[in-house]
């Protein structure tokens, strides 16, 4: 019997595990689907590289095909290891833009999820190796924000040729300004992967009320009614229930796919859909996995005329061996590589009113998320729409738990969606091309310098786009009644069930999402420990999960 059923052990779970857990007279429950985050791969930052072909630490989903890119099934990687999707992700820390959160604030009808109050708790929760806790930043949290042990002069180059085009340079995009180019700083301590297990997790699971179930897949939230009672979950071949002290809650932090697909499974979600489905129905809870936005990407690729960037060649063995020295004995070299060195945020065009385009610089070649091996010395530039109005759904195959998902981004279904990308593309195009950096290229690779017009751009695009990994929405938080959870973060109708992670964006923040989804977690401790209140208890109707109805039937039983 547990006080706090925690399902997914990713960004979100992590945090929840260690903030709820801290009363030892609350028992709780963490459940990941994956093994413990043992692997080197995951602690040595370059093992990147090779995590997209992991099918033990990663989900490896696909998409159905996209109408707007050719029919293609697109590939999408998610974190399946304590840590989740921080244990394999390139852990650029980023933030977003203060206009993201403002807009939070104005869906949920308070502040407690606008800018200022998500900044204190940014910096409550980070401990940077760089700034000092100055206004931005903050130091002795427990997520570790570094600046890179080592950085290859190509990515150093990249800033500079943004400079030569009159893009300033950015020494902090989670400061006074986003927009401009600069090094990224990253989840990192010591030169190795500091994922959310690493920062939350590791000092607080010998705690004797936490238990950590891992190799577990909870296949069913069960209900009474629509009271939370418990979760089903099967470990290995066999199943079994995990079930709540009265008053207890579940709290799913399974991201953006796995959260909505374990709210279908169980029943809730759109009546008519779930019946067609072959699922019971427990709640008519409509948008349960709708609203889905994610960043699709593009990149530019070019043959480097020199053996600076990180190649794949047999002239790369003596350097790899001191790489490997330099790691095990000193913590710095290539292999404490993000691999996405530099980067940054620009305007897709002048009257934009923020950044709305981000860049990942990478010295080296990356195909297919690192599931090809492409020989030889080259640069990668990843582009990124931040702000794209395209909206897709999270679905069911099937109603079996162990099956994938449905996932449907509907990438460019809006054709403002498409102009942004060109307008990208080009942008980048130009970066690669000044002098600082044509100065490395012997040719592009991809597309092609035989690419130049628009229709030639769109083609390339809807052929070679992919996601960059930051799918949100699909339990989308709000303070109107059709929105899946409320500024609280409790389902509607539902008692004793919350959903806390990616999937609860009212909108997709401009930049990378683990850092917001660590501060998430953060606030919804808050919010369930009683520290904050995201509804006006005054108001008629705040609180639809405290009826007189709902509080007898769970004091009788």
């Amino acid at each position: 019997m547990y006080d706090y059923i925690i399902v997914g052990a990713g960004s979100a779970g992590c945090v929840m595990a260690n903030r709820l857990s801290a009363d030892p007279a609350k028992r709780v429950a963490l459940i990941e689907a994956g093994p413990k985050d043992k692997s080197s791969l995951i602690h040595m930052p370059l093992g990147i590289a090779l995590l997209a072909n992991s099918k033990k630490l990663n989900w490896a989903f696909e998409t159905e095909p996209q109408e707007h890119l050719n029919g293609r099934c697109l590939f999408w990687p998610r974190g399946k290891t304590l840590g989740g999707s921080s244990s394999i992700n390139a852990m650029v820390y980023i933030r977003g833009h203060r206009a993201d959160y403002d807009y939070w604030a104005s869906v949920a009808g308070n502040d407690v999820w606008g800018w200022d109050r998500m900044k204190t708790l940014f910096k409550r929760i980070e401990d940077n190796h760089r700034f000092s806790g100055d206004e931005h930043h903050g130091q002795g949290g427990e997520l570790s924000v570094s600046e890179l042990k080592t950085v290859n002069p190509l990515s150093r180059d990249f800033v500079r040729a943004g400079g030569e085009l009159q893009i300033p340079y950015n020494g902090d995009f989670n400061g006074e300004s986003q927009e401009g180019l600069g090094l990224y700083q990253v989840t990192q301590k010591n030169g190795r992967r500091w994922s959310s297990a690493q920062a939350f997790l590791r000092g607080v699971e010998s705690r004797s009320n936490l238990d950590i179930l891992t190799n577990a897949r909870v296949t069913r939230v069960m209900l009474d009614d629509k009271t939370t009672t418990g979760v089903t979950l099967r470990q290995g071949t066999e199943y079994r229930q995990l079930r709540l002290n009265p008053g207890g809650e579940v709290i799913l932090s399974g991201g953006a796919v796995n959260s909505p697909q374990l709210l279908l499974l169980s029943g809730i979600g759109d009546a008519r859909e779930l019946k067609e489905g072959g699922i019971p129905v427990a709640h008519h809870l409509p948008d349960v996995g709708k609203n889905m936005a994610d960043h699709l990407d593009i990149t530019l690729m070019h043959a480097a005329n020199s053996r600076q960037p990180i190649g794949v060649a047999p002239s790369f063995l003596p350097r790899a061996l001191g790489g490997l020295y330099s790691y095990l004995f000193l913590r710095r070299g290539f292999l404490t590589s993000n691999v996405a060195e530099s980067g940054g945020f620009v305007k897709s065009s002048p009257d934009r009113d923020r950044p709305n385009v981000q860049f990942h610089f990478l010295p080296t070649y990356l195909r297919d998320h690192g599931r090809q091996i492409a020989l030889g010395y080259g640069y990668t530039l990843h582009i990124c729409d931040l702000l794209p109005k395209s909206r897709g759904h999270i679905g069911l195959k099937s109603p079996d738990p162990m099956d994938d998902p449905l996932i449907q981004p509907n990438y460019l279904s809006n054709p403002a969606d498409i102009e942004t990308m060109i307008a990208a593309f080009k942008i980048g195009r130009r970066i690669l091309d000044a002098p600082a950096m044509a100065a490395h290229s012997k040719y592009e690779v991809q597309p092609g310098k035989a690419v130049q017009s628009n229709d030639d751009i769109i083609a390339f695009i809807r052929e070679n786009a992919e996601t960059i990994y930051h799918p949100v929405g699909t339990c989308r938080m709000g303070a109107d009644e059709g929105s899946v959870v409320d500024p609280e973060l409790r389902v509607r109708g539902i008692s004793g069930l919350r959903v806390v992670d990616a999937s609860i964006m009212p909108s997709l923040v401009a930049g990378n999402t683990n850092a917001p989804t660590i501060a998430i977690a953060e606030n919804a401790a808050e919010i369930i420990l009683g520290r904050v209140r995201a509804l006006d208890a005054s108001r008629p109707g705040a609180d639809q999960h405290g009826s007189a109805e709902r509080r007898d039937r769970r004091c009788a039983g």
